[in-house]
């Protein structure tokens, strides 16, 4: 069973613990990170869920997500779900997450990396994926409207796919 910090609003860690499945109480948060891999040619991989996990089975997914466990810095969790999801060492300990939304009862820590990669000869988890393939902005966003990719705002998609070339949030000149 996995045990998460808690931290409060400031994103200060509290000291206190929670498992994974217990209802986050209110004024507490935790940490959820998200890698999205996209290759020169402007394509995201993209995992499709297995059928036995509890949340969206079968849906397609963004390449890699999920919680940061007690100890784990936002860096460490990302490298960790990236190693444990698709077998891909990534170096993500000098980053700084490229966008970070909150929810309710959490931090949301979204990392973009390009990379070159055959989808075909990933070492992904049998337990939480799939399978994996490249898709280009288009294609999301038909699967978000199909109802077969988790169901993130389709805003939230097409920034991704924007912040993949113009870091931040100014239009470049």
């Amino acid at each position: 069973m996995e045990t998460w910090d808690i931290y409060d609003v400031r994103r200060r860690p509290t000291g206190r613990t929670m498992l994974r499945g217990e209802a986050v109480q209110a004024g507490d948060y935790h940490l959820v990170v998200h890698v999205i891999f996209f290759n020169r040619a402007g394509q995201m991989l993209i995992q499709q869920r297995q059928s036995c996990k509890r949340s969206w089975p079968e849906y397609w997914d963004i390449s890699v997500g999920g919680c940061a466990i007690q100890g784990e810095s936002s860096q460490q969790a990302a490298m960790r779900e990236v190693r444990e999801e698709l077998g891909l060492l990534v170096d993500l300990s000098a980053a700084a997450p490229d966008l970070t939304l909150s929810f309710p009862g959490g931090f949301d820590d979204m990392y973009i990396v390009e990379r070159e990669l055959e989808a075909e000869t990933l070492e992904l988890q049998a337990e939480e994926v799939k399978t994996a393939r490249w898709a280009d902005r288009r294609e999301i966003l038909a699967l978000l409207a199909q109802g077969d990719f988790v169901p993130y705002r389709p805003s939230l998609m097409e920034l991704l796919f924007d912040l993949r070339d113009h870091k931040g949030g100014l239009m470049s000149r």
